[in-house]
């Protein structure tokens, strides 16, 4: 894959296609020739898409207004989409009073979990992801002083909000690895067998989900130290089960 900066593309090299286009480019917008220029940074680059905000006004003329309504129409979905939500986050965030900090967490909770809301209008999601990211900001505010500045029903603002919710939660928790090396320092087993539990762990990811991670992480590493002798009761004391559940889990491990 070749990057165009100038075009503002990726390319395939071999083949010409296009993987990704409109790129930005974040360096800097001039050259610097002594320690003075040097000093100076650029803005920072906008999160959301704002390409529909043209302030396009009737005595502009009916040319600006077409090439307005061209721009709308060239969007993709998902970057119409984040404007729309951008609009209203933007609206909400000045009627409500927070600072410019809360906005921008909201600004990057709608880009990284735009899927999990997805199925909401745009300003039930506005609401939704403002109202959370200033409790995450550390200004919460009373969920009535969001619902003044939008016509978004109660209801699904908090539906929203505990979807966004779980999915943070989701987020947050520890991976299976994490797992696995705490279970190992308890046991005082060395690195070599930790990072063999976890390459075992990874090639059978698809039978994890659900199940007890402590029992996984023991059945690893049982398996990864060959079924050392006295090592599965030691095991299944650290991690709080029994050998039974440990052996059972050993047997759906492919190895």
């Amino acid at each position: 894959m070749v990057t165009g900066l100038q075009r503002g593309e990726v390319v395939c090299a071999q083949h010409g296609l296009v993987v990704a286009e409109e790129m930005i480019d974040t360096g800097p917008e001039w050259r610097a020739f002594d320690e003075r220029e040097k000093r100076r940074v650029r803005t920072a680059p906008l999160k959301l898409v704002v390409k529909t905000d043209m302030a396009v006004r009737l005595e502009h003329g009916a040319r600006w207004r077409m090439l307005a309504k061209f721009h709308r129409h060239t969007l993709h979905g998902y970057e119409r989409r984040l404007s729309a939500i951008g609009a209203e986050l933007k609206r909400a965030r000045e009627c409500a009073g927070l600072p410019q900090r809360v906005m921008e967490e909201a600004e990057s909770l709608v880009k990284k979990y735009f899927e999990v809301v997805a199925g909401f209008p745009p300003e039930v999601e506005a609401v939704a992801v403002l109202w959370t990211a200033a409790k995450a900001a550390g200004v919460p505010r009373p969920l009535e002083d969001f619902l003044k500045c939008s016509k978004a029903s109660e209801r699904r603002v908090r539906r929203a909000a505990w979807r966004l919710k779980e999915a943070m939660k989701q987020s947050k928790r520890p991976g299976i690895e994490d797992y696995v090396g705490t279970l190992a320092a308890r046991v005082n087993l060395p690195e070599s067998i930790v990072k063999a539990a976890v390459e075992l762990l990874e090639r059978n990811r698809r039978l994890l989900s659900g199940k007890n991670p402590w029992v996984w992480a023991a059945a690893a590493l049982w398996l990864a130290s060959f079924k050392r002798f006295g090592l599965l009761k030691t095991l299944a004391k650290a991690a709080g089960t029994t050998t039974a559940s440990i052996r059972n889990d050993a047997k759906r491990l492919r190895v």
